[in-house]
């Protein structure tokens, strides 16, 4: 890692939490339309494995998507816009939250259905290895995800045929309401990687240099014709499943000790004592990100409606 990607990590990581937070308070307002699942405190895991990808490589992403799209190249503006159901949003105002898509920066959408991207990430790194593209694609899941058939098909159909995919598992202790503890027997998620006969890492998913590392050792591997590699990030989750539902199944005890673990707090520590970034770049970060906000929220609000005709515009059939 260098002072250049030390600086990007950062960025990305301040963007997804001021624009998580900015979300929070607009939806409560009754301003956004729909529901909204946000992404606070698992900042490091998306920008940790998006800072070894190129605008050329691929990226599903989850019900929970606002901080993959922002960590793989997103635009405030058009991410904001999208949320509030404007014409120039991503989708233009049709996909919301959950379903943001940009192909033109390797994001292949965000999706509501839960390990709904995988087989998609996994066709889209097939299409790069018969092409010879070079690219590789990162499946974004949650912990409830890899209790689904259709991760065991992607795994499995990835591993067979040496596909260049990451299986990115962020482990931030619950699907919805249950944890994941009670529903497995127990066991680390990278574990199952032994099964596919391929490599398992697990990071720490509130420290972006632990998943930085991983992800590049991932990446390099697929990029080299190995194949894929599950990566477990263990986080934490740091609002309930959706905005509005009541805080009725974690202990307290449990939330503080997770809250103590900021991954904010802990990228600027990291990276000062790594002598790549100092108090005056983050100081500078936070200041830029804060005045894109500010004019991404300008933007949406300003931004148009979708006029009824434009439902029938950008359909495949």
């Amino acid at each position: 890692m260098d002072s250049a990607i030390a600086r990007y990590i950062f960025e990305k990581m301040y963007a997804i939490r001021v624009f998580e937070e900015k979300v929070e308070v607009l939806f409560a307002k009754g301003v956004l339309p729909g529901f909204v699942h946000l992404y606070t405190g698992q900042e490091a895991c998306a920008a940790g494995v998006c800072a070894n990808l190129g605008p050329e490589d691929y990226i599903t992403s989850t019900h929970r998507g606002h901080g993959h799209c922002i960590a793989k190249g997103g635009r405030l503006d058009r991410m904001m816009a999208e949320l509030f159901a404007k014409k120039t949003g991503y989708n233009h105002g049709k996909g919301g939250s959950m379903h943001i898509a940009a192909t033109e920066i390797g994001i292949l959408g965000a999706n509501g259905i839960t390990a709904g991207g995988l087989p998609i990430a996994v066709g889209a790194g097939l299409t790069s290895m018969m092409l010879k593209l070079g690219r590789v694609a990162v499946a974004f899941v949650g912990d409830g995800a890899t209790n689904q058939g259709t991760f065991h098909e992607s795994v499995n159909l990835a591993a067979a045929f040496k596909i260049p995919v990451i299986f990115a598992v962020e482990n931030n202790q619950y699907g919805v309401g249950t944890r994941f503890a009670d529903v497995s027997n127990g066991i680390d998620i990278v574990k199952r990687a032994e099964g596919y006969g391929i490599p398992g890492v697990m990071a720490d998913g509130m420290d972006v240099v632990s998943v930085y590392k991983a992800a590049q050792e991932a990446i390099l591997y697929a990029r080299a014709g190995n194949g894929p590699t599950i990566i477990e990030m263990k986080t934490w989750r740091y609002k309930m499943h959706f905005q509005g539902e009541p805080a009725t199944y974690r202990s307290k005890d449990e939330e503080t000790d997770w809250l103590k673990k900021d991954p904010i707090e802990i990228a600027k520590t990291r990276l000062k004592a790594l002598g790549l970034l100092n108090d005056t770049i983050l100081n500078e970060i936070e200041a830029n990100v804060q005045k894109e906000l500010e004019r991404a929220v300008e933007f949406a609000r300003n931004s148009p409606d979708p006029m009824p005709e434009d439902a029938l515009t950008d359909l495949f059939a």
